[in-house]
């Protein structure tokens, strides 16, 4: 059966991706040189969708004024979730935007067209819901689903049972008693689940199905990830890496500078003369690579300066960072805190937020985070976690 419209759940922060959620949402971090949305948005379209609805929360504004009214011709209707209660509340914000089947995704996880399209295809109308399910080894830090004969019987969040499931990959057909379900289920922790919704139709004895497909599914939940996404992209062929974006166009080159395949590189970006870009190396716009520079495996985002003789290796930035000249990150492994947790041995050379700045002859010992506008001055040694604003000496 058709469907047209698309509810994109895009109102989260992303707290496990702090510092570079500080001022803007983890749908609009960048996989290789765009935002995550982008490329939800992307798939929709390619899979049929003809209408947005865009459920909005943190920092809302930074979504609205990049996408504007519409996206590649399609309109796109904002709807604001002003507290962020979870993902059944953000729905419950849409219900007014739609009034029949609806295709429900994440706005923070980049979802084949491929996967859509099986879902959307299977969907009928003595369906309630049909749920996109992936086959992967590992799903404790997502939904688990059991079906049967392609019928749901089961959704468990962040399984740990032992009990085999399927990836729930977050994308949804749903008829408009869902909403009445996540409606008139309990909160859990003050929050209105979308799942609990479901589980509960399912407990009715109300028809769930789940369909098994296959294609590219990725999702950056620690700040690592965005490195794995983006080179996810390119191994899949979700991005040109011989064919950098704009880079033809207006961006300038130096002939003796080295593009090693694969890279992706957005508009008036300058590389310098004898800098190594690549390979897995995406340069957001306006980014500036200078003399003798290297740049490997790596997510530079927009307008960052990466100034001579200095090395990025397995590096993540905001927007507007300047690493110094002769600075080096020399990549992972790393044993990185997030919150609570330490993870070991994870492929990340530093991660600096938005507006740092490296004066220069800087050296990140692997797993560094630095948060925004610290200001780290020459000859300094940064390693563990730099907190907002903090000043760095050697």
């Amino acid at each position: 059966m058709g469907v047209e419209t698309a509810i994109v759940l895009a109102a989260g922060e992303g707290s496990r991706l702090r510092p570079l959620t500080k001022n803007r949402p983890k749908p609009m971090l960048p996989a290789a040189t765009k935002p995550i949305l982008e490329h939800v948005f992307d798939h929709l379209i390619d899979a049929g969708i003809g209408e947005i609805v865009v459920v909005v929360g943190y920092h809302r504004d930074r979504v609205q004024s990049y996408f504007g009214p519409t996206y590649r011709g399609l309109p796109i209707t904002y709807v604001t979730q002003e507290n962020q209660l979870g993902t059944g509340h953000a729905l419950l914000a849409a219900e007014s935007a739609v009034s029949s089947t609806a295709l429900v995704i994440n706005g923070d996880q980049i979802v084949d067209s491929r996967i859509i399209r099986d879902v959307v295809e299977k969907h009928d109308s003595d369906t309630v819901a049909t749920l996109a399910l992936l086959q992967r080894s590992g799903v404790a830090e997502y939904g688990g689903v059991i079906v049967d004969d392609g019928r749901v019987t089961n959704l468990v969040e962040n399984p740990r049972d032992g009990h085999e499931y399927y990836l729930n990959a977050g994308v949804y057909a749903i008829e408009p008693t869902v909403f009445d379900a996540v409606r008139a289920v309990e909160p859990t922790a003050g929050e209105h689940h979308l799942g609990n919704g479901l589980s509960s139709l399912v407990d009715e004895g109300a028809t769930v199905r789940g369909v098994v497909s296959d294609g590219l599914w990725v999702d950056a939940t620690y700040p690592w990830d965005l490195l794995d996404v983006s080179f996810a992209l390119f191994d899949s062929g979700h991005i040109d890496g011989d064919r950098s974006r704009d880079r033809a166009r207006s961006t300038t080159v130096h002939d003796s500078a080295e593009i090693r395949t694969p890279v992706v590189v957005d508009q008036d970006c300058v590389v310098g003369p004898g800098a190594v870009v690549g390979p897995y190396a995406c340069l957001g716009e306006n980014a500036t690579v200078g003399a003798n520079a290297v740049v490997e495996r790596s997510v530079v985002d927009a307008d960052t300066r990466i100034e001579p003789n200095a090395t990025a290796i397995e590096c993540v930035t905001g927007t507007g960072v300047t690493i110094g000249a002769g600075s080096t990150v020399p990549g992972g492994p790393a044993d990185v805190r997030v919150e609570d947790r330490l993870f070991e041995g994870e492929a990340i050379g530093a991660l600096l937020a938005d507006r740092v700045r490296d004066r220069g002859g800087v050296t990140y010992l692997p797993g560094a985070i630095v948060g925004p506008d610290a200001a780290v001055e020459p000859g300094a040694t940064v390693r563990g976690t730099v907190p907002e604003g903090t000043e760095v000496w050697s």
